[in-house]
């Protein structure tokens, strides 16, 4: 499991940083590549409709392997996923849930709420690249 414990609290506090630093509180989850929940933190007056958004934005980015925007442009009236939110109830069609991969596979997903779209997808592209630079490919180079 790429995911460990130890790899989803400095995910977390890469989150939390990035948060402080746009100056916003934010709800933070982390699942596996099944979509099943591996952390989820709320800091400070965080929304309170983040509590639920976001454990779903990081479930619909594990699950669909794509960015929760681009579901949600795909879900659209005439898409190609028209209408897939009223398959899977969890499917989330809010900015700021974002895959993870690694050597080529979905390792999981997150989802950042709390602030506007845009501050949502800049702390989630952060924490992305945090993830990226802390995990090796299978030959050992940081990818």
């Amino acid at each position: 499991m790429i995911l460990t414990d130890e790899l989803c609290d400095k995910l977390c506090q890469a989150a939390k940083e990035k948060s402080q630093e746009v100056g916003i509180d934010i709800s933070f989850a982390v699942c596996d590549e099944n979509g099943l929940p591996r952390v989820y933190r709320r800091y400070g007056d965080a929304l309170v409709l983040s509590i639920t958004l976001v454990p779903g934005k990081a479930y619909t980015a594990a699950v669909t392997q794509c960015k929760t925007k681009d579901v949600a442009a795909a879900a659209a009236e005439g898409a190609s996923l028209m209408a897939i939110q009223s398959n899977d109830p969890r499917i989330t069609l809010v900015a700021g849930g974002y895959p993870l991969f690694h050597n080529g596979k979905i390792a999981g997903g997150l989802g950042v709420g709390g602030g506007t779209e845009e501050q949502d997808c800049l702390i989630a592209e952060h924490v992305v690249s945090v993830f990226h630079s802390l995990v090796s490919d299978e030959t050992g180079k940081k990818i």
